[in-house]
C-alpha cells in the first residue's frame, strides 16, 4: 500500500512551528537538539543562483512506520516496519517565505509530476543515466539529494532547506493540539484510507487525521481533490498552532513543539539559531498572508517516454510561477483602475490570480 501519499499535508505543519512568535530562544535551543540531521544537498552541483533573501523550504512526508504502535498500525491498516521496510514519499510541498518574512506561498507538487530525473549513482554506487519518470521516483531512487536536484532543475529555484516528517510526527502533533477541525460538504467513505465521515464539521485526532489526508477515492477527483483537502487541513493546523489558546499555554506549546520536532529530519544547515531568528522575523505572518496552490498543470493524464498516467506542468504558467518566486514577487497581482471622471468613489483594486491560489483563511472551516 502506498501510504506515503498520506503524508503530504503534515509537512506543512513545520511552517506553523516557525510562525509561532511566542516561542522563546530557550525553547528552540532545547528541542532542536533532538532533530535528526542529514546531508540533503550531498553531491549536488551547478545549483541555481539566489536572486533575493527569501527562503525556500522543500518539505517532504515519509511513510516510515517507526514509532507507531501495533494498535495504530492496525487502525490505519498499514504494514509494520518489517513489512514496509524503508521509506517513500509520493508527495511534497515547496514553501516560499518572503524576504521580509511577512508572506508565504505553499505549493503542492503532485507525486506523479512528469520529470527528467538527473544522472546519479544508485545505492550500490552504479552510474544511472538520466531518465524520464514521475518526480516521486527521484526520492525513491536517491533520497533527498536527488529529489532536490530534480526539483531545482525543473524550477531553476534554489532550495535552501529540507524538512522531512514521518507518520508518528504528524499524529502526535495533531494530538498535542487537542485535535484539528475539518469540514466536509459530502459524506466520506474511502475504502483505501478507511475513513468514514458524514458531511459536516468534525474534530479529528492524530490517527483520524492521517486517514483524512490519505483520502482520495470518494469524490472522483483523485490526487487533485486530496491536495485541496490537505491544503485546508494544513491551514487549520497553522491557525490553531498560532492561536492565543496555544501561544499562551506553555504546556500545550511545549507539547506541540516537542511532538513536531522529535519526528523531524532536516538538512544539516538548518540549526537552532536560524530557527530562532526566523521565528522572530515571522511575527507578522498571518493566515491572510499565506497563499496555497498546486503547481499549474496542463495535462492530468500525460504519456511520454515510457511514463504513463503522469501529470504535466503547464508550460507557460509553471515557469511564470517559478520566476515570481525566484524574484520574490507576489503570485497575485493587484491592478488599480484608472480614475473615472464620473466615478463617485474610488474603485477597489482588481485582483488577478492566474495561479488560482487560496489564502490560508479561505481554506479554513467556517
Amino acid at each position: 500500500m502506498k501510504s506515503a501519499r498520506s503524508v503530504r499535508i503534515f509537512t506543512g505543519i513545520s511552517i506553523g512551528i516557525l510562525t509561532i512568535s511566542a516561542v522563546s530562544a530557550l525553547a528552540f535551543t532545547t528541542v532542536t537538539a533532538s532533530i535528526e540531521k542529514i546531508d540533503a544537498f550531498a553531491g549536488i552541483d551547478k545549483r541555481p543562483e539566489k536572486k533575493s533573501s527569501a527562503i525556500n523550504y522543500l518539505i517532504v512526508g515519509s511513510d516510515t512506520r517507526e514509532g507507531l504502535t501495533r494498535a495504530e498500525q492496525k487502525e490505519l491498516r498499514v504494514g509494520s516496519v518489517k513489512t514496509a521496510a524503508g521509506k517513500r514519499s509520493d508527495t511534497m510541498l515547496l514553501v516560499h517565505v518572503s524576504k521580509s518574512r511577512d508572506k508565504a506561498v505553499i505549493i503542492s507538487i503532485p507525486r506523479d509530476s512528469y520529470a527528467l530525473i538527473p544522472a546519479h549513482k544508485n545505492s550500490a554506487g552504479k552510474d544511472i543515466p538520466a531518465a524520464h519518470s514521475k518526480i516521486n521516483s527521484s526520492f525513491n531512487w536517491g533520497g533527498a539529494p536527488l529529489l532536490i536536484q530534480t526539483l531545482e532543475q525543473m524550477t531553476n529555484l534554489k532550495i535552501d532547506h529540507y524538512v522531512e516528517i514521518n507518520f508518528v510526527g504528524f499524529a502526535r502533533m495533531v494530538d498535542s493540539l487537542g485535535g484539528i477541525e475539518v469540514c466536509t460538504k459530502r459524506d466520506i467513505d474511502d475504502p483505501k484510507s478507511h475513513l468514514v465521515l458524514p458531511a459536516g464539521v468534525h474534530t479529528l485526532n492524530g490517527i483520524e487525521a492521517l486517514k483524512y489526508v490519505r483520502t482520495r477515492e470518494f469524490d472522483g477527483l483523485g490526487d487533485i481533490g486530496r491536495m485541496q483537502r490537505q491544503q485546508a487541513f494544513m491551514s487549520s493546523v497553522v491557525k490553531k498552532a498560532t492561536s492565543l489558546g496555544v501561544l499562551l499555554n506553555p504546556v500545550t506549546m511545549t507539547s506541540f513543539i516537542n511532538s513536531a520536532l522529535s519526528a523531524v529530519t532536516t538538512d544539516s544547515g538548518l540549526n537552532s539559531s536560524e530557527l530562532i531568528v526566523l521565528a522572530k522575523q515571522l511575527k507578522s505572518l498571518s493566515a491572510s498572508n499565506v497563499r496555497t496552490l498546486t503547481v499549474p498543470l496542463s495535462d492530468l493524464n500525460y504519456y511520454a517516454n515510457g511514463v504513463t498516467a503522469s501529470v504535466l506542468w503547464d508550460p507557460v504558467l509553471a515557469p511564470q510561477l517559478w520566476d515570481r518566486l525566484r524574484e520574490d514577487r507576489a503570485v497575485v497581482d493587484e491592478v488599480t483602475p484608472s480614475p473615472s471622471p464620473s466615478a463617485t468613489k474610488a474603485e477597489k483594486p482588481k485582483i488577478i490570480d492566474k495561479f488560482k491560489t487560496r489564502t490560508a483563511e479561505d481554506n479554513i472551516c467556517r
